[in-house]
């Protein structure tokens, strides 16, 4: 006879809370035990349940400790689950949580199905994404350090008159301004050093990626995004680190929906309301999307910068390509003269971008 258990765990970053669930519906979970969050702990945790049942079943929510013990089970030919926290079903009138709960309730849940799986990323694909989240950590923090600099300017009523800031003839007049105090005057030099500093990590990052992606099993798919108005490599590289191959969505809406650009929905019998846009799923990828979104507000056209980017690609990309421009141009323009806001806009267009994505990705395959 197999013997199944479903085994739930609270992962923190010194331990791991277990409950075990047997198979069958009449008996509750029971607590096991806390144990050390290492691998060598977790083995000697395996073997015992290896002797005690034919099939494990694991799980444990996503979190800060990463996908670690999932690669490690799965490795050893175990079944790991790491579920989506914001979809873990929650009674309203539970008030009592601590880690030996939440494991007999990851092991129950789990054992009724009603957990939903995250998509898990392929170790080189989550080493880009830890580099493309550098990039974009550092990006905002050369945006707080000109915050930084222009509200210290403000402060001593000094306003630049030219046109464009931050640009070389900017940090030029910079480089000019005395100020009253030897104090102040080593206050703006490191706040000018500071902008400085971040712009040059923000380049340093770009360089590395734009050095690493040719080796990556998704560089195809990197290139062949780029085809589409206002995907970038940065743009590109971002949302497959974080989505992963694009081709795993069986339909453009369950694209659209991880993005969380659909709109929420409270709808009760003849009473159909819908409201702003979910914003559930991945924030990173749909951040980066509505930046490429903006590009469509202008007529539809191939640069030489983008016509550069379609050498050598599959003509049915630049086919999808041209496609896309013909109508998220012409729908910016229509929304935007319907008087509708230029947010909603860009996000109405970064929702059907998604889809155009989706179908340019279908026509590449990844470096196996």
């Amino acid at each position: 006879m197999t013997t199944v258990k479903f085994i739930g765990m609270d992962v923190h970053k010194k331990t791991i809370t277990i409950a075990i669930a047997d198979q069958g519906r009449q008996s509750q979970p029971r607590t096991y035990g806390a144990i050390a969050n290492d691998l060598d702990a977790l083995d000697k945790f395996c073997r015992k349940m290896v002797s005690t049942a034919s099939r494990l079943y694991f799980v444990y929510e996503a979190g800060p400790c990463g996908y670690g013990i999932y690669r490690h089970l799965t490795s050893n030919g175990f079944d790991c689950t790491v579920a989506a926290p914001s979809l873990i079903p929650k009674k309203s009138g539970d008030r009592v949580k601590n880690d030996r709960r939440d494991a007999a309730n990851l092991a129950r849940l789990h054992r009724a199905g009603e957990l939903t799986a995250v998509y898990v990323p392929d170790a080189q694909d989550e080493a880009m994404r830890d580099l493309t989240r550098a990039r974009e950590d550092a990006v905002m923090a050369a945006k707080k350090a000109k915050q930084r600099l222009k509200a210290f300017l403000l402060r001593n009523s000094i306003v630049f008159t030219g046109r464009s800031q931050w640009s070389k003839a900017y940090f030029r007049w910079l480089a000019d301004i005395a100020m009253d105090y030897p104090a102040q005057q080593v206050a703006l030099q490191e706040y000018i050093d500071a902008v400085h500093e971040s712009l040059r990590r923000v380049e340093r990052l770009t360089d590395q990626i734009r050095q690493l992606v040719p080796n990556w099993r998704l560089a195809p798919i990197v290139s062949a995004l780029q085809a589409a108005r206002g995907v970038s490599l940065i743009v590109a590289v971002t949302l497959l680190a974080e989505l992963g191959d694009l081709s795993r969505f069986q339909r453009p809406s369950q694209l659209m929906g991880h993005l969380g650009l659909v709109p929420s929905e409270h709808s009760s019998g003849d009473s159909t309301k819908r409201g702003a846009i979910t914003k559930t799923g991945n924030a990173h990828a749909r951040r980066a999307l509505v930046e490429a979104a903006w590009a469509y507000r202008l007529p539809a056209r191939v640069s030489r910068l983008l016509l550069k980017r379609q050498q050598d690609l599959p003509e049915q990309v630049c086919r999808i390509a041209w496609k896309a421009q013909l109508r998220l141009c012409t729908r910016f323009r229509r929304l935007v003269a319907r008087g509708k806001l230029k947010q909603k806009v860009v996000t109405a267009i970064a929702r059907e971008l998604s889809a155009f994505l989706w179908a340019m990705a279908k026509q590449v395959q990844p470096v196996t």
